[in-house]
């Protein structure tokens, strides 16, 4: 760390050395050009999304489900640190890019990509870019947990899938994806409970009731889960839930 800011320190006082100091001028200045406009509300809307890029990511991508069904696995495995909390949600998050990427490149193509080359409007391309989340958003969401925010919202039933509001849609697939993950985790602490039931009831008729039965059903576990291919049996799984 101390040696990449040395570098950054001495590129910019080479930088320095070689040409002339710029000039921030912070004055604020009537646009001539409509295209000025489009450019700073270009560069507002980027400043946006990147305040927004965490909170977008866990209310409308797969990135809550695969976080808490992987904590779960952990704490049915009895492992306490690990895999650390850096490596499960790397590994959340390299999975959301994975499943997430279909509806990305769609909204790509139909909004953002013909918004930049100034073929359609803000208006159009916000609703064709989000247009795909939304639809991914709609299959992953039980009816009756969207029926539950238009109840205390007190709105209508939509007609259609376009009728449906961010608003409404959010809360609803956050919920939904809080039960399903919960239980998938049920289905996953259920062969590891049963290991401790075993082991403990050995030990028990053994009359080895001093010693604890997490450190023999610990290794158990871990081994049982490397000779089923954990890994892969849950990660498949896991991406094959998300219609």
């Amino acid at each position: 760390m101390k040696l990449l800011i040395s570098l950054l320190i001495f590129s910019i006082a080479l930088f320095a050395a070689e040409e002339p100091a710029p000039v921030i001028n912070l004055s604020v200045s009537a646009l001539e050009e409509p295209a000025q406009f489009v450019k700073t509300i270009n560069i507002a809307l980027i400043l946006t999304l990147l305040v927004l890029a965490p909170t977008l990511l866990l209310m409308v991508t797969s990135f809550t489900r695969l976080m808490i069904v992987f904590s779960l696995l952990r704490q049915a495995m009895g492992l306490q640190q690990t895999p650390p909390n850096q490596i499960i949600i790397s590994l959340s998050l390299i999975l959301t890019i994975f499943i997430m990427e279909p509806y990305a490149k769609k909204s790509w193509e139909d909004g953002v990509k013909p918004y930049m080359d100034e073929t359609i409007g803000y208006q159009v391309a916000f609703e064709r870019g989000i247009k795909p989340f939304k639809e991914f958003m709609i299959k992953n969401t039980r009816e009756k947990d969207l029926a539950l925010f238009y109840r205390i919202k007190k709105e209508e039933n939509p007609k259609n899938i376009d009728d449906v509001p961010m608003t409404l849609l959010m809360p609803a697939f956050i919920v939904s994806e809080l039960k399903t993950a919960f239980e998938i985790g049920f289905l996953i602490f259920l062969p590891f409970l049963v290991i401790d039931i075993i082991v403990a009831s050995i030990l028990m008729s053994l009359g080895m009731m001093m010693l604890p039965p997490v450190m023999i059903s610990l290794p158990i576990k871990i081994i049982f889960f490397i000779v089923i291919d954990g890994w892969a049996l849950i990660i498949g799984n896991l991406a094959q839930s998300f219609k």
